[in-house]
């Protein structure tokens, strides 16, 4: 069972919020204490308007900070300026702005104290990493024109991280972006800082990074200045362009970017080329092109009109007419000289077949002439090498015929030998 709200009483004490606030006001404006009181700080921030000038007293350590003004009839009336990184004494009265529910020291005097210790510190960092060549711009490198994989390190819950989305989505649809969360702004900040850089750096894909946050206080962006994000940045690896928010004064992360803008939009901005200027970009190189390969017909026309104008003044034509002619007779000539040795060759050849007809056996057994071979296929030229009842192989112009010896004739004797016999 639910209870209605009509069901609990309201007390009569209850307040509405501008009377809290002016029970606060009453309080705080009422004190002795607070009512006169000098505070000692450095200055963190200032910033002038056209009522006067505001800025932020902090602790050398940076644990506490309170929004101070001066209007602009007490201004003249300061001994010392109040300058951003200087130390003062501050005499002033606790007053609350009921709108923002907020209290800040309303200035009536400022005095010198000497160079505060956030502004040393920076001075001190800054002459090492310079000492030390991070400062040089040499050694910064340049983006990708057109990177395919970006990564982006800040906080998952302020407007920055908003704004590079929408930036991103406007001017590349389609890129790949790697979203790295960090605290970008307390005492968790630069730890949280340096390790969604090396994991961006662990995971390779990235081509560039953007560091980024959005517009704050110069107390609120101190973790940009802090030694361990400034090497974090200076040794990434990965090119790094910074986005961090809207004051003029560079942070140290700033000097040591290989890139640096005033606002996440504009990092955005700087890292991806929109798709219309693209496409403007394109067909302006193509009309660019087709008008040089204009220029370069044209000139080629004219080169060519000169060529033939020189050609007829010079009157080749006729000289390559001759000089065809002359090669028609040497054409002629070659093809006789050609001929006449085909000629003779063709007798030579018939000369030779000739010979090689008279040679070849087979010419002979075809007049009526025939070869006799033993069984062995040896050929028989001596009727003694014979015996009775062998077998003979007799090879005629066409075929062959099988005898067999039946008798074996003596051939006669030459006159003039003597028989050794008797």
């Amino acid at each position: 069972m639910t209870a209605d709200v009509t069901d609990f009483l309201i007390p009569d004490t209850a307040v509405s919020v501008a009377g809290l606030t002016e029970y606060i006001r009453s309080l705080l404006e009422q004190d002795e204490q607070l009512r006169q009181i000098w505070v000692i700080g450095e200055v963190s921030s200032a910033n002038n308007h056209r009522s006067g000038l505001f800025f932020t007293l902090q602790d050398p350590d940076g644990q506490a900070a309170i929004k101070c003004v001066v209007w602009n009839g007490q201004l003249p009336k300061l001994m010392q300026r109040p300058t951003v990184g200087e130390q003062l004494i501050v005499l002033g009265s606790i007053r609350l702005y009921p709108a923002r529910g907020e209290y800040q020291l309303s200035v009536w005097q400022a005095l010198p104290a000497g160079v505060g210790l956030q502004a040393l510190r920076y001075q001190q960092l800054r002459n090492r990493l310079e000492a030390e060549g991070l400062l040089d711009p040499q050694r910064k490198r340049s983006l990708p024109s057109h990177p395919q994989t970006i990564a982006v390190v800040t906080s998952p819950t302020a407007a920055a991280w908003g704004d590079i989305q929408k930036t991103l989505r406007q001017r590349y649809p389609g890129l790949h972006v790697l979203f790295a969360p960090a605290t970008v702004q307390g005492e968790q900040a630069p730890e949280s800082i340096v390790k969604a850089i090396e994991r961006v750096e662990k995971d390779g894909r990235a081509e560039v990074i953007i560091l980024s946050r959005g517009g704050g206080a110069v107390e609120e962006l101190a973790c940009f200045n802090d030694e361990r994000v400034v090497r974090a940045v200076a040794n990434c690896t990965i090119p790094i362009i910074t986005g961090i928010g809207h004051q003029r004064d560079e942070s140290l992360v700033d000097l040591v970017a290989d890139e640096n803008v005033h606002t996440p939009t504009a990092a955005a901005e700087r890292i991806v080329p929109a798709l219309a200027d693209l496409y403007n970009q394109h067909q302006q190189r193509v009309v660019s092109l087709q008008q040089a390969v204009q220029r370069e017909l044209e000139t080629a026309d004219d080169q060519l009109q000169g060529l033939r104008e020189r050609l007829q003044r010079l009157r080749l034509d006729k000289q390559v007419q001759q000089q065809m002619q002359a090669l028609i007779w040497q054409r002629q000539k070659l093809v006789q000289i050609t001929s006449v040795k085909l000629q003779q060759a063709t007798q030579h050849l018939e000369m030779l077949r000739q010979k090689l007809t008279a040679l070849d056996p087979k010419a002979v057994l075809q007049r009526g002439y025939g070869v006799v071979r033993q069984e062995d296929g040896m050929i028989v030229r001596n009727a003694s090498e014979l015996a009775m009842g062998q077998e003979l192989v007799i090879q005629l112009g066409q075929g062959e015929v099988k005898v067999r010896v039946t008798e074996l004739i003596k051939p006669p004797r030459r006159q003039g030998r003597q028989d050794l016999h008797g």
